[in-house]
């Protein structure tokens, strides 16, 4: 009975669906003007490809504003009374702030200003400035700052690009004059906007007082700067027109020698001359020492080279690399100074793309034999065009837009690559069934597309609806993630239109129902013509000729033995057998009571999911763990500590790394190296000292920096690793660190690159305290709390560190007023004094060649470090009776006395805070170190410490990135609510029903079980941002072969009633309605098996980390093959989320739709019968 049932079915499929689809019908019909769109399709799409700039990752703007002021000579105190205070409070007034945050050290005050992203940079940075201004305005600011205070935005394009190495048998002077010509030369260069030179030191005219000759002679500070400012100069005085000819007058002239300024006259009086050279040494040489540079343990030059924002990063390095070719071409740099490039970004991203590249291309092979067993050669070809076409009105789109070929833009292509031939799939097998059912192909065409347009439009539209969402991410991450949604919307909404208005005209023009088979002996005569065609490039050269005529002639034969009777095979033999076994599995599970064991067990293994996921939890992780690209050693002593210092812990540090690296390859007979000798694994090793050593992830970093170090490992990129990991080379690296025999007063610390948007380090705890509480309490109060996590130390935690540096020498000197006033003597004069010696003072300039360099005047270096030797100095000066007076500092000022005191001040939105922070170990799970930590810290609280630090008014609570990621997860899981009620909408409007919406949301609920069962099985990461934003994709693609299936359900059953003659009140019998469920799967089982599969497969390349080298194949014969880098790291747990869940929910929509559509329509039925209700409804 069921099987006669079925033949009505077959008999009568197109009886009364004959709509048609305006748009498509309208293509058809003008078929001229489509092959003209599709030709200005591909045209403008390959030109946007190949014309789009390409980087890494994103470049967002992100609306935050550094403030730095420069107050030489100041306590942190004092920088944080009055510039820090003064400013914060002007700023405060600014609406749209998120965060204030602000550091004053010795010195030097800098403020962080976070704005909402509803302020552009630009608008950010004016109104800091205006606060800044307003602030500097008040009477009570300081007036005598050394130069204007520094206000910019983050920007980041600020940290260089690549780094530019000399070195050579040359003096460190010879390579600077060099590095000199070559920043000039770059910085001609549009696209770069700045380059640093590192490793030189600065050299100035010094100017070196000897304390007792100048005593002896009563010649001051001032007296020096006051000669040299008159007599080192030159001044136009106007014209002098002689025999009517005007000439310039100028009056004196600079000195062009060192040796000018000995005789220069400081003091005159009574007919006694005091020349300079009687007080002072004069020399032309280093200023003090504020860095060091070395690669590989060898001094080195460096450049630092960065890009102006918005440039195209390949182009801009590869205008770097051709000036500096062309300046060793034209012998402006000599041949034997070794040049090398380092920190090099465009390798990487170089890399990235292409291997994103090759995972589209691998992807589409995979899709395009998927969709030649299914539907065959012909057929496929008319789906497989979806793939080019949609992505080259993408990327034309995109680049209209301006945005720049990154890896989420490509990886949203990969994503969107299974996806966008769903709606090809679906057009194409309709009207080829059409055909295959004796129309023509223009009736086909239009009548095929017309029955299934309006379910695709609803599909695509629902897995759109899933990413809107993700368009409207707040914040950093979602200015960093908004590319994704963004490409996929426009990838799949090309993919529709292909659907719609290409495809139809395509079909209507060259579909066939039978396909002859290939003439054997035409095809083996095309094979060996082009096999032999190939070998015979391939012998002369042609490598890629001859790649492509092997290509042609090994596809005519694989099509002619294995492809095209691979598909016969499969389509008459192993596909109908299928859907014969499918339909006997859905009819047997229709019957009796199966439908409730159906669905119970599934919500049965949602349940054993969701509880193996508590019982074997998976590692979860805020953002992907990359491997490292590079990593730093940070080497940090007290503020204060001499630069020459700072280079001996470097030094010593540096063997840690050689060790290290030494253990790591002891496996090894010997470290492996390419055939340059070069390692294979660590591309270099730089080590600095001083400046430009701070964390380039944190920011800028204003002030001197002479007691931080920083090394950085830079390793070779993934394929050429051989397969060893940097993140085991990490693990070493932390230990030896940890271990290191190094004074407590030093913190050294191991950090690897981040990938991604800026995030803070995941154990991040802020200390505050009552505003009238003194900071140095605060301070003991971090300690404490530090002292407890340290003396209980949690498995996983690197090495916990304060921001604010403690064991800070300070030497107070304070001036007593009384004796200052009877002496004639001030506050300022004493402390310009002090600082002139000690700091020095620069009066002049002067030019050597064509470069100038500062005059420096301060102390001779024997009387800077003897602090008898600087109290004992005198003070000269004019009275107001114009008598010259001498007055010994240690006349005027208290007895000195040392104090350890901090470095810095750190202040949070107004309020003083210390933040106690640490990263975790290689391979430690952040969110459980944190979690144990909170315990830590919770058991402090209770304790008697805790409990004094607590009602004394202090506080400490997480931040940072759990913060950061419980910030996050709120947004996604609204996401998720918001793209349900999206999908819920436009089904229900599809629909006009509530039941099939229900049914297509249990599917999309049901198949987290798939998800979380993957996760579990495959001991996979549950990474919170890529696997949530999996989860909302999955929603979205989900619905659609659900929406496809029951809509044919639905017009199945209102074809049945009209050959029945029913009227609209009136229901089919439940045999007839099972019977349409049945004829419905087995109808679009090719359908939803090919959109899963095209999809899973498109993911595959990247979820696994395959990645094959198709144009190096193509072009050199070595395909580069490799599994695993960056790419997968990145991109595999959202990829694998939506593979665990897809496969599940083709069960889902195969079996447990069908079976919820029948139980429904039951339950339905026999609540309408039981109230006398008239059930007018689909289901």
């Amino acid at each position: 009975m069921e099987n006669q049932e079925n033949s009505n079915f077959d008999q009568s499929d197109k009886g009364n669906l004959k709509k048609e689809f305006g748009l498509s019908t309208l293509s058809v019909n003008n078929r001229k003007t489509v092959f003209l769109i599709l030709v200005i399709v591909v045209i403008g799409g390959l030109i946007s490809y190949l014309s789009m700039p390409r980087e890494s990752f994103p470049e967002i703007q992100i609306p935050e504003i550094y403030v730095g002021v420069p107050y030489p000579g100041n306590s942190p105190e004092i920088i944080q009374e009055k510039i820090i205070r003064p400013i914060e409070n002007e700023i405060n007034t600014i609406k749209n702030i998120d965060e204030i945050t602000s550091t004053s050290i010795q010195g030097f005050g800098s403020i962080q200003v976070k704005f909402n992203f509803v302020v552009t940079p630009d608008e950010a940075k004016e109104l800091v400035d205006n606060a800044v201004k307003e602030a500097r305005s008040d009477k009570e600011f300081p007036k005598d700052l050394p130069s204007e205070p520094t206000i910019q935005k983050m920007d980041v394009t600020q940290f260089p690009v690549v780094n530019i190495n000399l070195s050579g048998d040359y003096p460190v002077d010879k390579l600077n004059s060099k590095a000199e010509i070559l920043e000039e030369e770059i910085e001609a260069i549009e696209s770069i906007s700045e380059v640093n030179i590192r490793g030189v030191q600065q050299q100035k005219l010094n100017i070196e007082i000897r304390r007792d000759d100048a005593e002896a002679k009563r010649v001051s500070f001032s007296d020096i700067e006051n000669a040299i400012r008159a007599g080192h100069m030159n001044m136009g005085a106007g014209n002098l027109s002689i025999d009517g000819v005007d000439q310039a007058v100028i009056v004196g002239e600079k000195f062009k020698k060192a040796h000018q300024f000995d005789s220069l006259v400081v003091k005159s009086e009574e007919g006694n001359s005091v020349h300079l050279y009687e007080v002072a040494d004069i020399y032309f040489g280093d200023a003090d020492t504020t860095s060091y540079a070395r690669q590989n343990g060898f001094p080195v030059v460096m450049l630092d080279v960065q890009k102006r924002g918005g440039e195209n990063l390949l182009e801009a390095i590869d205008k770097v690399k051709s000036t500096v070719a062309n300046l060793v071409a034209e012998k402006v740099i000599s041949e034997d100074i070794e040049i090398s490039y380092t920190n090099d970004q465009s390798i990487k991203i170089r890399d990235q793309v292409s291997n994103l590249e090759n995972s589209i291309i691998f992807g589409v092979i995979l899709v395009v034999l998927v969709l030649l067993f299914f539907l065959g050669s012909r057929n496929a070809l008319f789906v497989g065009i979806a793939i080019p076409l949609s992505m080259f009105m993408s990327f034309a789109l995109l680049n209209t837009f301006g945005v720049t070929l990154n890896i989420m833009v490509l990886f949203s292509s990969v994503l969107a690559l299974g996806m966008l031939v769903d709606n090809g799939i679906v057009v194409v097998e309709n009207v080829y069934r059409w055909m295959d059912e004796g129309h023509s192909r223009i009736e086909a065409a239009k009548k095929g597309v017309g029955e299934v347009a309006w379910p695709i439009i609803a599909s695509t539209a629902t897995t759109l609806a899933a990413f809107v969402p993700l368009a409207l991410w707040p914040g950093i991450m979602g200015e960093f993630m908004q590319y994704l949604p963004i490409t996929l919307m426009i990838v799949l909404g090309s993919s529709l239109f292909v659907a719609l208005v290409i495809n139809p005209v395509l079909t209507a023009v060259a579909m066939k129902v039978e396909q002859k088979k290939p003439r054997a002996k035409i095809v083996m005569f095309i094979g060996a013509i082009g096999i032999g065609m190939g070998i015979l490039f391939q012998m002369t050269g042609s490598i890629g000729w001859g790649n492509l005529f092997l290509i042609i002639g090994g596809i005519s034969i694989l099509n002619l033995f294995l492809l095209s009777p691979g598909t016969r095979f499969f389509q008459q033999r192993i596909l109908p057998s299928f859907e014969r076994r499918y339909s006997n599995f859905l009819t047997k599970s229709l019957k009796h009571w199966r439908p409730i064991w159906v669905l119970v067990g599934t919500f049965t293994l949602l349940i054993i999911s969701f509880v193996l996921v508590g019982v074997l939890p998976p590692k979860i992780l805020f953002f992907p763990e990359n491997q490292p690209q590079y990593v730093n050693v940070f080497i940090e002593h007290p503020i204060g500590t001499e630069i020459v210092k700072t280079n001996e812990t470097t030094l010593k540090a540096k063997r840690i790394v050689d060790d290290v690296t030494a253990a790591f390859f002891a496996k090894e007979v010997s470290e492996e190296k390419d055939t340059t000798g070069q390692s294979i694994f660590i591309e270099s090793v730089i080590e600095q000292v001083g400046e430009g050593t701070s964390d380039p992830m944190a920011g800028p970093q204003f002030g001197s920096t002479p007691h931080k170090g920083r090394i950085t490992i830079s390793f070779t990129e993934f394929k050429d690793r051989n397969g060893r990991e940097t993140s085991d080379y990490k693990k070493m690296l932390d230990t030896a660190v940890l271990n290191a025999p190094f004074s407590l007063d030093v913190k050294i610390v191991a950090d690897k690159n981040q990938e991604g948007p800026p995030q803070e380090p995941p154990v991040n705890i802020e200390i505050t305290g009552r505003p009238d509480l003194p900071y140095l309490e605060l301070l003991r109060k971090a300690e404490s709390v530090k002292k407890h996590l340290e003396l209980n130390p949690v498995d996983g935690v690197a090495k916990l560190k304060l921001n604010v540096e403690t064991g800070k020498m300070e030497l107070p000197i304070i001036v007593d007023k009384e004796k200052a006033n009877a002496a004639g003597v001030s506050t300022s004069g004493v402390a310009q004094a002090l600082r002139t010696s000690l700091f020095g003072k620069d009066i002049a300039t002067f030019k050597k060649g064509d470069k100038n360099y500062d005059v420096a005047l301060r102390f001779g270096k024997e009387f800077r470090g003897d602090i008898d030797a600087l109290l004992d100095q005198k003070i000269i000066f004019m009275n107001n009776r114009g008598k010259k007076l001498s007055v010994p500092i240690r006349s005027v000022v208290n007895p000195p006395k040392k104090k350890v005191t901090y470095g810095s001040v750190k202040r949070k939105n107004l309020k003083n805070m210390i933040t106690i922070s640490s990263g975790v170990v290689e391979g430690a799970n952040p969110t459980e170190v944190v979690a144990k930590m909170k315990v830590e810290l919770e058991r402090f609280l209770q304790s008697d410490a805790g409990e004094e630090f607590s009602a004394n008014g202090f506080n400490a609570k997480f931040t940072g990135q759990m913060e950061q990621q419980e910030k996050e997860m709120g947004f996604l899981s609204t996401a998720l609510a918001i793209a349900i009620f999206l999908i819920l909408l436009i089904i229900v409007t599809q629909f006009n029903s509530f039941s099939a919406p229900a049914i297509i949301l249990l599917a999309v609920v049901l198949s987290l079980t798939g998800v979380f069962l993957g996760l579990v099985v495959f001991r996979q990461d549950f990474v919170i941002i890529m696997t949530m934003i999996g989860i909302i994709s999955l929603a979205g693609i989900v619905v659609n072969n659900a929406i496809v299936l029951i809509d044919y359900t639905n017009l199945l059953r209102k074809q049945r009633k009209e050959e029945l003659g029913l009227s609209e009140i009136e229901q089919l019998p439940v045999l007839e309605v099972k019977n349409a469920i049945i004829k419905g799967g087995q109808t679009r089982l090719r359908p939803v098996l090919l959109t899963a599969i095209t999809t899973i497969l498109g993911l595959l390349p990247l979820a696994t980390g395959l990645n094959i080298d198709f144009v190096a194949w193509f072009s050199t014969n070595d395909p580069g093959i490799f599994v695993g880098g960056d790419n997968v790291m990145f991109f595999g747990p959202m990829s694998w989320t939506i593979i665990y869940g897809l496969t599940f929910a083709t069960f889902l929509t195969l079996v447990v739709i069908p079976v919820t559509y029948y139980l429904l329509f039951r339950l339905k039925r026999w609540v309408f019968k039981k109230g006398g209700w008239t059930m007018r409804s689909g289901i």
